[in-house]
């Protein structure tokens, strides 16, 4: 049995160079996201630079993980909504409008950092996730991203269609 394919593997390649999840960019994060039932998770394991002070990571880097997580778990929310499949035709793409961040207390640098997601809205072109940052099990990070479908019109440009 193989293994089941991160949102962000479908993202057609021409829409895969995101810093925080682009497949194509290799200096990236290259997060990935994946269905746990209701919710969304994500891993993720700061590098030594992910530094903000001795023992820390940068807070830039949380924002950053929960703002590319928020936007791939919006658009495997869109494709579960319509009832299709993730490599379906048109491509769904989300960007963000909107993101918030609460620092709850320091992340350690050096574990392994678990994202988690939930759909709180989902209504139109618009999905708004909450979602959680923790490391060793304790939440050090909240976040919401409201996120909005990309038009097909922009879409088609940035693919070189039409």
């Amino acid at each position: 049995m193989s293994a089941p394919r991160a949102f962000q593997d479908f993202y057609p390649d021409a829409l895969a160079h995101c810093y925080g999840c682009g497949r194509e960019n290799a200096q990236g994060h290259q997060i990935k996201s994946y269905w746990d039932g209701a919710e969304s998770v994500a891993h993720f394991t700061p590098e030594p630079y992910h530094i903000a002070v001795p023992g820390y990571v940068y807070g830039g880097l949380i924002a950053s993980l929960i703002d590319c997580h928020g936007t791939g778990t919006a658009a495997a929310a869109a494709y579960r909504a319509e009832g299709r499949a993730m490599d379906s035709e048109p491509p769904l793409r989300f960007l963000t409008a909107s993101l918030k961040v609460d620092y709850l207390r320091p992340t350690p640098l050096g574990p392994r950092l678990e994202l988690r997601g939930h759909v709180a809205e989902q209504r139109g072109r618009k999905v708004v996730v909450a979602i959680t940052l923790s490391a060793h099990g304790e939440i050090t990070a909240k976040g919401e991203v409201v996120a909005v479908q990309v038009p097909q019109a922009m879409l088609d440009g940035l693919m070189g269609v039409g």
